[in-house]
């Protein structure tokens, strides 16, 4: 029986890091033994947000990959963590579609708080423009574009569909307050998210209780991320997984080493 454990360096990894770390170490697996792993142990990541570290989380917020139908599993896959870094146009979705179907469906915890979110914001996905910032401490590894440059893309995007939804998801306070004071219409901000005013992270500010507890709320926000006719978002393991589970990178700006890279078609 195959079995393989996942073990990140350290415990200071974010909830889409450890999910970047688990993914790179299924396809390295796969594609070095042309088979899936009987089991997948990740009983030691996420442990930012585990309220007791003797338990295994993750079936909390993923179906187990035994429950799940899928398609076939075909290799070489190319996938590495550090792909969060690149042109999400560059994926290799086809192959790496089936491996999110299988180990990182999300659970009926997760599928609940979508609906909930849905219906108290009144999210219409094909008239949704989703906006994904990430500050707070990400500028240690990329560089991240200016809240002027995030509004221009916004423009461009109202003036083919001036009644269009913004959502707007970040871990930066200063970019609500930025985003506010432009008196844009249709602004849909999910309040169980939180933000910060500091540099420091919000997994780090806070204890592996409320980050549990809040992962909920911030997981089912970026999935239906990636179901909105728009998105435009920086580059990095939260991006990258949003782009995962959307399947493709079409109508998305990201912002990548300094400019932008735009996949909206012209209607």
């Amino acid at each position: 029986m195959s079995i393989i454990s996942i073990h990140p360096y350290g415990n200071h990894f974010g909830f889409f890091s450890c999910c970047s770390i688990k993914l790179n170490d299924i396809v390295t697996f796969i594609n070095s033994n042309l088979k899936t792993p009987n089991t997948v142990d990740s009983f030691n990541l996420f442990m930012l947000y585990k309220k007791n570290f003797n338990e295994d989380i993750t079936y909390d917020f993923f179906e187990h990959y035994n429950n799940i139908k899928h398609n076939e599993i075909k290799y070489p896959i190319n996938y590495h963590h550090s792909h969060q870094f690149q042109d999400y146009s560059n994926i290799d979705y086809k192959h790496i579609i089936p491996l999110i179907e299988k180990y990182f469906s999300p659970s009926n915890n997760i599928t609940n708080k979508i609906n909930h979110l849905i219906q108290k914001y009144n999210i219409d996905y094909e008239n949704t423009l989703a906006i994904y910032y990430r500050g707070t401490d990400k500028s240690k590894e990329t560089q991240i574009a200016s809240f002027d440059e995030y509004y221009n893309q916004i423009n461009q995007v109202i003036k083919q569909n001036k009644s269009i939804n913004i959502l707007v998801q970040t871990d930066t306070s200063q970019f609500v307050d930025y985003i506010n004071n432009k008196n844009l219409k249709n602004i849909i901000i999910v309040n169980e998210n939180h933000t910060s005013y500091s540099n420091k992270g919000i997994h780090y500010e806070k204890s592996p209780t409320d980050n549990y507890n809040e992962m909920f709320n911030l997981f089912s926000t970026f999935l239906i991320i990636a179901k909105c006719k728009y998105i435009i978002c920086g580059s990095g393991n939260c991006s990258i997984w949003m782009m995962l589970y959307r399947g493709n990178n079409k109508n998305v700006i990201q912002y990548l080493n300094g400019k932008w890279c735009n996949n909206i078609s012209e209607h």
